[in-house]
């Protein structure tokens, strides 16, 4: 988190000096009493009297939490510029104590047994009896599920710190051999991971006043909040999986409806992807796709990019990083990556093999627990918002 922080200052030209906020994310492997306090304190923010400092926890939801949160700090509390981190070590973590700490988290104390129990590995499972729920109601197949897999790893292929360098084959993912929960194989979890990052968010008097604003059109510029959503659902599955449970929709709507755009307005999507069933939903809740053909939607674009190692990004311009299933996943970082990647896109740094050509305004959806905490934040470029 440290080392990510202060990468994230480096580049930009700001000093720890002149921070007056942090936002920091729990870690899983580590955990810290008032995390945000925790890193303050080793960095030298604290203590002092003039600082914000808080710790943000929706799960994976968390950084798109304290991307809104940073905003709300500089629009209400007068704070000019808030580091937001997170980082995480389960990649290396000892696997007994990461299932452990990972069942525990999603795992009702109170039932034993019974439709509403959920055997280790809990988290697996949990998205195993939503992805069942969607099968059976939609018509989702196991194919289309498991193609998210496969567009991920290709997403992957195209990014230099991804850990997938090569792309998975649909045969790959529906190997027999590596199932974790009835309808969740191995290469269709969240790559566990080791990693950090980090995101400063400025005010625009700051930057100004810093000589530090870039709104050029030669493909730099800065990005700009314009808004976003939130919605929780319960924080365990019920003992029956309905529409009840879903989270998603309403926090997308609610940031379309603020920012009064469209999903057509939007040229880049961060959409979490912890499990094949929570991209699907995703794509239909931010309206890329219908309720129910989430799956279709996914198999227009495994077919479109099968024979086209280099497809146009603009064909799937959805996690051209690879997101959790194969860019990596330490724990409640993702998200975090995701929000990277909107601003490369949108600074028209990501690169000719990912960049969406004249991409304006993203959108990063993060999701905690099971569909237990969703939050978008709609990004767009500086220049073209006339910020």
């Amino acid at each position: 988190m440290q080392s990510a922080l202060q990468s994230a200052l480096g580049q930009t030209g700001i000093a720890m000096s002149d921070l007056d906020g942090l936002i920091a994310v729990p870690s899983l492997s580590h955990p810290h009493f008032m995390e945000a306090h925790y890193l303050a304190t080793k960095i030298g923010m604290l203590p002092q009297n003039d600082v914000v400092v808080r710790t943000v926890d929706t799960g994976g939801a968390s950084p798109i939490t304290a991307l809104l949160e940073a905003r709300r700090m500089i629009m209400n509390e007068d704070c000019k510029a808030v580091a937001i981190t997170a980082g995480d070590s389960v990649g290396s973590m000892d696997s007994d104590l990461f299932l452990e700490r990972a069942d525990a988290g999603c795992r009702p104390s109170h039932v034993k047994s019974g439709p509403q129990y959920l055997p280790s590995p809990v988290i697996p499972h949990g998205y195993s009896r939503v992805t069942e729920y969607h099968m059976e109601k939609f018509g989702t197949t196991r194919e289309q599920l498991a193609m998210c897999s496969v567009l991920m790893s290709r997403q992957a292929s195209r990014h230099p710190d991804a850990m997938n360098k090569t792309p998975y084959t649909l045969e790959d993912v529906l190997n027999p051999k590596h199932e974790v929960a009835p309808s969740v194989n191995l290469l269709e979890c969240a790559r566990r991971a080791d990693g950090g990052a980090a995101i400063v968010v400025c005010s625009s008097r700051f930057l100004e006043s810093r000589n530090l604003a870039r709104k050029g059109n030669g493909g730099s510029g800065d990005v700009v909040i314009l808004g976003g959503g939130e919605a929780s659902g319960p924080l365990y599955p019920g003992p029956v999986i309905d529409e009840t449970m879903f989270s998603c929709e309403h926090a997308a709507w609610n940031a379309f409806t603020k920012c009064q755009l469209e999903p057509e307005d939007i040229d880049w999507w961060g959409l979490y992807d912890c499990f094949p069933i929570c991209l699907i939903r995703a794509l239909e809740a931010v309206g890329l796709a219908e309720k129910g053909k989430g799956g279709e939607f996914v198999e227009k674009i495994y077919v479109e990019t099968m024979n086209d190692p280099n497809y146009d990004p603009k064909i799937f311009p959805i996690n051209t990083h690879g997101g959790l299933l194969s860019f990596g996943a330490p724990w409640e970082v993702p998200a975090t990556y995701n929000i990277i990647e909107a601003v490369r896109q949108l600074c028209w740094q990501a690169g000719s093999k990912r960049q969406v050509s004249g991409a304006r305004r993203a959108l990063c959806y993060g999701n905690g627990g099971i569909f237990s905490a969703s939050a978008v934040a709609i990004l767009g470029r500086a220049v073209d918002e006339r910020v």
